[in-house]
Parts: structure tokens; C-alpha cells; sequence
């Protein structure tokens, strides 16, 4: 019997080891800097970023010379299926969060539990918008055509995709609002690579300012007050 407390003791306090370590890291890393990477062109194409408080986006135009996201995101694949949207925001997440927690609120400890130990799918979040604005929530970059190239490569490559190479619509009513939906995507959220880092990735891929690593929105928004 012993025997048996001091395991448990020992268990508890390695898992309070970790989670204070891991609170540590979490903390300390997104104050280390990864520098833009100045190709040298003229930054002509605004990108956003943008959190809700629980998950970030990063918001592009919907359609340039380069890439037309209406094509691949359809707007008939949101409720109001209107077509004057102006910017596209697309965020990767766990799909269990994104679908039943809107809000911290609404969060479940299965839901937790599940995204972060490699439990549950991941999934694509497109929200569209007429306009955006700047503000503690939402930050602009103007970037070049160069780096929205190898931002879009690196985005496109996280959705999933059926035998004729379309984004895979998920159906469902848990949505946020009229103007976005859900696509089914690559790879497994968990405490060590969330949304938000995820979002700090997109960043680095457009050769963009961002943290060393960061699972927060904090992580990212230090760095573009």
C-alpha cells in the first residue's frame, strides 16, 4: 500500500512537473524572435492576422493574380452564399475544439483531453470578410508577391483533400456565423503544436517576424504591437 502512494505521489508529481515546465516554455519561447527575411521586393499584398481569443487566422485577399481562394473555398459553401467578400481568413486547428468550442466557455474536458494527446482529427477553419480592421485583435503585413507565394504553398498543403484534389467540406450546423465553414485537414493538434502555432508557422513560410515557437496568440501578437 506503501508502495502504491508513493507511485502515485511520484505520477503526480511528474505530471505537475511537466505542466509546470510546459507553462514555462510556453511563456519564455515566444519572447525569442525569428527576423523577417527582406527578399527585397515591394510589399504590395496586405495579409492579417487575427485571433478570436481562442483561435488565430491568417486573413488574405480572396482573389489576386495569384491565387483565387473562391475557387478552392467556395462561396456557396457558407450560409449567406453571398459573393462580396474581400478577404479570406483560414486557420488550422483540432477539429474537436473548433466545432464545439467557439468560446473558452464551451470547452469540455474531453474536448481538451482529446486535442492534446494526438487524439482527435484536425480541421480547417475559412471565415470570409468584406472589410478587416486593425486593432488589439487583428494586426496587417504587407508582404510581397514572393512570400504570399510561399504563404499560400504552405497553407494549401495543410488541407485535405478527395481523389479529384478539392478541399473536403465538412458538413455541419457549428458554425460561427453566415460567412464561414469547415474543411477537413492534415496532421493531429496537440499541446505541443496548436492553432496559434500553427499560425506562427504561416508566418515563418512567408518569411515573416514570429516567435521561436509559441502555442498562444500572445506568442504572436508580441511581436507586431
Amino acid at each position: 500500500m506503501k508502495k502504491m502512494i508513493l507511485l502515485i505521489l511520484k505520477a503526480l508529481g511528474i505530471l505537475v512537473g511537466i505542466i509546470i515546465l510546459y507553462a514555462a516554455l510556453g511563456y519564455l519561447l515566444p519572447f525569442i524572435e525569428v527576423p523577417a527575411k527582406d527578399d527585397g521586393h515591394k510589399k504590395e499584398i496586405p495579409v492579417f492576422i487575427y485571433t478570436n481569443g481562442v483561435h488565430t487566422d491568417i486573413v488574405m485577399p480572396v482573389k489576386n493574380d495569384i491565387q483565387d481562394w473562391s475557387v478552392k473555398i467556395p462561396f456557396t459553401n457558407v450560409k449567406s452564399r453571398k459573393t462580396d467578400y474581400s478577404y479570406v481568413g483560414i486557420g488550422w486547428g483540432d477539429k474537436g475544439f473548433y466545432l464545439d468550442t467557439p468560446t473558452w466557455a464551451d470547452l469540455k474536458f474531453s474536448t481538451a483531453f482529446k486535442a492534446a494527446f494526438w487524439l482527435s482529427k484536425s480541421a480547417m477553419h475559412c471565415t470570409y470578410y468584406r472589410t478587416m480592421k486593425e486593432g488589439d485583435d487583428c494586426k496587417m503585413i504587407m508582404i510581397s508577391r514572393n512570400e504570399y507565394k510561399k504563404l499560400v504553398e504552405f497553407v494549401e498543403k495543410k488541407f485535405d483533400r478527395d481523389a479529384k484534389g478539392h478541399f473536403m467540406l465538412i458538413p455541419t450546423n457549428a458554425v460561427y456565423g453566415d460567412n464561414d465553414a469547415f474543411y477537413d485537414a492534415k496532421g493531429t493538434y496537440s499541446f505541443l503544436y496548436t492553432c496559434n502555432t500553427w499560425t506562427n508557422d504561416a508566418l515563418k513560410a512567408a518569411c515573416q517576424k514570429a516567435a521561436f515557437w509559441t502555442p498562444t496568440d500572445y506568442g504572436i501578437f508580441l511581436h507586431y504591437k
